[in-house]
């Protein structure tokens, strides 16, 4: 009796060791992980190495980025691993190769990172007609990105067949990214009302229209994240002072940004739910990054925080004085696992540890979390 009551317990031990930051608790009895591959889209909170491995002096290439996990910068806008990086975890992955830095089929042979930081899901051109200052806008845009896929996607099937067999079992994250047509303009001080609020429907479409394209290539699950609160964002919280507490929520966080936030979740979500799809074979998840976060910030301490002073920065009330604050010279905290923000701009390992979780056992994922239908 004693030796069958364990049975069940097995497969739970062999995850944890497998994953034992995940303690993945939606994983179903039996075998093996639900997706062979995963490839993820996006911008900084996704990007493994793709814009470092581009601009060898960028500063992310520098400690204390890395600090908390790899023990050296990785080329991650963070002091540790990411959601993408928990994501893979949870399903028996390794670490994903970023797509400028592979080179055959093997390096793809798990999925790929097409993640590059700054990039847009506007193009490049877009923003170059509306006048900004392209310096700090990589031309990699979603667009871009989903061409790399193609590539790698014939790189690793060259046959229809075998690249239909590789969408239907791969899981794909798509993002966050948007978040960015709005950060530039926001950084280099456009009109809110004029130019930035109508940037909201051109950026779902744009979303939209990449999701459309994988579900044409055969896609059978995708993850498509929403914004995060941009209002709880030290650099924000710097950039727009406020003299007036009623700008302020409980958490400390702008109510307008916020609001802007869940405007482009809204109507995120919503777009979402109408692509055409056959509900029985392709499943889209909506990723509630921003309730995720939002928890974190309304409730630190019962999760382990402090405040929205950014970890890593150069000065000032939210430590957020300059744009990319973080580099070795800077002041940083001594525990980045109770800080929510990292660089002023970016979260900690431990806010996306949270955030993954969320999306891979619930409840910030709808109409399903990740995990709901794995055998991991």
């Amino acid at each position: 009796m004693a030796s069958s009551s364990l049975v069940p317990v097995l497969p739970l031990l062999l995850l944890l060791l497998v994953c034992p930051d995940m303690a993945v608790s939606a994983a179903a009895p039996g075998g093996s992980s639900c997706y062979t591959r995963l490839f993820s889209f996006g911008d900084s909170i996704t990007d493994a190495g793709n814009l470092a491995s581009l601009s060898p002096n960028i500063s992310v290439l520098e400690p204390p980025y890395g600090e908390t996990f790899f023990g050296r910068p990785t080329g991650r806008f963070c002091d540790g691993r990411l959601i993408v990086d928990f994501i893979a975890a949870a399903l028996r992955l390794p670490f994903l190769a970023p797509y400028l830095t592979g080179r055959t089929a093997n390096d793809f042979r798990q999925g790929a990172n097409f993640a590059v930081a700054g990039a847009t899901a506007l193009s490049h051109d877009f923003f170059r007609d509306m006048g900004l200052n392209l310096t700090l806008i990589p031309p990699y845009s979603l667009d871009v990105q989903l061409e790399w896929f193609k590539r790698v996607l014939h790189l690793l099937g060259p046959t229809e067949q075998e690249r239909k067999d590789i969408m239907s079992r791969s899981l794909f994250l798509m993002g966050e990214i948007g978040g960015n047509d709005y950060n530039h303009p926001f950084f280099q001080n456009r009109s809110f009302a004029a130019e930035i609020k109508p940037l909201v429907p051109k950026v779902i479409q744009k979303i939209e229209s990449a999701v459309k394209v994988l579900i044409g290539l055969g896609a059978k699950t995708i993850v498509v994240p929403g914004n995060v609160p941009m209002g709880c964002i030290p650099r924000y919280l710097a950039m727009f002072r406020s003299i007036n507490p009623g700008d302020y929520d409980a958490a400390g966080c702008l109510r307008w940004l916020n609001d802007f936030a869940e405007l482009h979740n809204r109507a995120l979500k919503r777009v979402l739910e109408r692509i055409p799809r056959d509900p029985t074979t392709v499943t889209v998840i909506y990723g509630d990054y921003y309730g995720a976060v939002l928890e974190i910030t309304r409730n630190p301490h019962k999760h382990g925080f402090t405040n929205l002073i950014a970890c890593c920065g150069d000065g000032g009330p939210y430590n957020s004085g300059s744009l990319f604050s973080c580099n070795a010279t800077s002041i940083v905290c001594p525990d980045p696992s109770k800080r929510i923000s990292w660089d002023g701009i970016h979260f900690t390992e431990a806010v996306y540890r949270f955030v993954a979780r969320g999306v891979l056992d619930g409840p910030y994922a709808a109409p399903s979390p990740i995990l709901s239908k794995c055998r991991c």
